[in-house]
């Protein structure tokens, strides 16, 4: 049984109960205050880019875990020279893991660290296709990724300010085509104040497409 927990702001833990990928541990200091770093277990981190709340905890939970950190080359050569495993990717390579494969795929947004690029991920977990956008607007290649890969379940931001907003986080589903959708990035501070709700009508209304709004700590059985 493959599982999706929400940790608050762009932080999921995706598990089969023997393997456990975090995406973007922003923790010690997430508003939500769902799990401290030293209260998860994995053995993949996936980081899209190394702003805050973002890279967040990923250096302190690797180390204690001996987690792998996957990201772009250079975050993963920054979490490298702090003492971590890390596995150096970069936008439009593929590889494979023992859980399946990672996908990195464009994100336009600030790298936060110099000469790098931040980045989404698409990870097939298992047979379970996951799009982590990452911060990132609108752009039409989502258009590409949707054929490139069948996507079950599609984590997008819709905080606006730092990220697409709803509107264009609704134009994002209709590219992409996913099967499901999960809005991302939004509530943590009142700058990106969003309506899930809305969101959730708007898409379903036009595309026919489930959205599962998540709350902070909630758990989600992905079929």
């Amino acid at each position: 049984m493959t599982t999706l927990r929400f940790l608050g702001h762009a932080c999921f833990e995706l598990s089969d109960g023997q393997t456990t990928l975090l995406f973007d541990p922003y923790l010690a200091d997430n508003p939500f205050k769902i799990a401290g770093p030293d209260e998860v277990n994995c053995q993949y981190i996936l980081v899209s880019h190394g702003h805050f709340d973002h890279l967040g905890d990923t250096v302190r939970i690797a180390k204690r875990t001996g987690a792998t950190v996957i990201s772009t080359a250079e975050v993963a050569r920054l979490c490298g020279e702090q003492g971590v495993n890390s596995h150096a990717m970069h936008i439009g390579g593929k590889h494979t893991f023992d859980f399946g494969y990672v996908r990195i795929t464009l994100a336009f947004h600030g790298a936060g660290v110099p000469g790098g690029h931040a980045c989404g991920f698409i990870v097939n977990f298992h047979g379970t296709t996951v799009y982590f956008a990452g911060d990132t607007g609108l752009f039409g290649d989502m258009e590409l990724l949707g054929r490139l890969e069948k996507i079950d379940y599609a984590l997008l931001p819709i905080g606006d300010n730092f990220t697409m907003g709803p509107q264009d986080a609704v134009e994002a589903v209709g590219l992409l085509k996913p099967k499901n959708v999960i809005p991302m990035h939004y509530n943590t501070w009142p700058l990106i104040a969003q309506s899930p709700e809305d969101f959730k009508h708007q898409v379903e209304t036009r595309y026919g497409t489930p959205v599962h709004i998540m709350q902070p700590g909630q758990v989600l059985t992905l079929k």
